[in-house]
């Protein structure tokens, strides 16, 4: 195992504008520091955004690419709401089935992370519903948005795994009573799931490294998540500024599956 030893004094807490002409040489320098940080680490969240799943091929929701700017009978924020499931069901799951449940594997970022968890006590808190995380191995997830995984009947409650969504043509019902069977994803208008809360903010309050990547924490309430955190060394990895990057200890303006991948077998691969 190869580490840079490289000392994190408080002082550092500051990320630095680098100029394109030495961004790359500064980027493996903060990779080799992040492996420095898993090393010297025990208790690791990371806390994680739609700029994960994206390596994987699925597209986000606020970039100029994302879902929110393309064109659409009613806008995706009204299709992904409470209402609108309710009192446009078909539309709901047209749009649903069309651009969110698309097929996708796990990248670098999923598999570094089950690396990072076999010799460090792992968390991973994310705004992702995909699923990629457990298909990777991840094994303590918080899903703070829900997961397209799972799926009840509102009437009856009887649970449902996502090949009967995709098995389904339609507005799919309960085989059972009849009712309508809703994706256990948190829609707008509708509060994130209290034992999820609690656990995620158990564990950033617990930490002693956060890794925040793939977000702009624009999200609220999630982006606030990061506000419970108190430990010494805290990471951001993503491709453009957010708004805790002053408070960071580290910040890397690179993809995050690249990053982890390094640092993580930088850190631990024998």
């Amino acid at each position: 195992m190869r580490v840079l030893s490289i000392g994190l004094e408080k002082s550092e807490k500051i990320c630095y504008n680098i100029s394109m002409k030495t961004q790359n040489d500064n980027i493996e320098e903060k990779i080799e520091k992040l492996a420095a940080m898993l090393v010297s680490s025990r208790r690791i969240v990371f806390f994680g955004g739609a700029g994960v799943s994206t390596e994987s091929g699925i597209p986000d929701f606020r970039s100029k690419d994302g879902l929110y700017n393309q064109k659409y009978d009613y806008p995706p924020e009204e299709i992904l709401s409470h209402g609108f499931f309710y009192s446009h069901t078909a539309d709901f799951f047209r749009f649903y089935r069309d651009k969110i449940l698309l097929s996708a594997e796990p990248n670098a970022a999923h598999y570094a992370l089950t690396l990072i968890q076999k010799y460090r006590d792992l968390t991973v808190v994310t705004q992702n519903i995909d699923g990629l995380h457990q298909k990777a191995g991840n094994k303590k997830v918080f899903e703070l948005h829900g997961t397209v995984e799972k799926n009840h009947c509102v009437k009856c409650g009887r649970f449902f795994p996502l090949d009967y969504i995709k098995s389904r043509a339609g507005v799919p019902v309960c085989d059972e009573c009849g009712g309508l069977v809703k994706p256990d994803v948190v829609l707008y208008g509708e509060g994130l799931d209290d034992e999820t809360v609690g656990g995620a903010l158990t564990a950033i309050s617990r930490a002693d490294l956060l890794i925040v990547a793939g977000t702009s924490l624009s999200v609220y309430p999630a982006a606030g998540f990061i506000g419970y955190y108190g430990g010494e060394n805290s990471v951001i990895i993503n491709v453009s500024p957010t708004a805790f990057d002053r408070r960071a200890t580290l910040c890397i303006p690179a993809k995050v599956g690249e990053v982890l991948k390094k640092a993580s077998e930088s850190a631990f691969a024998k």
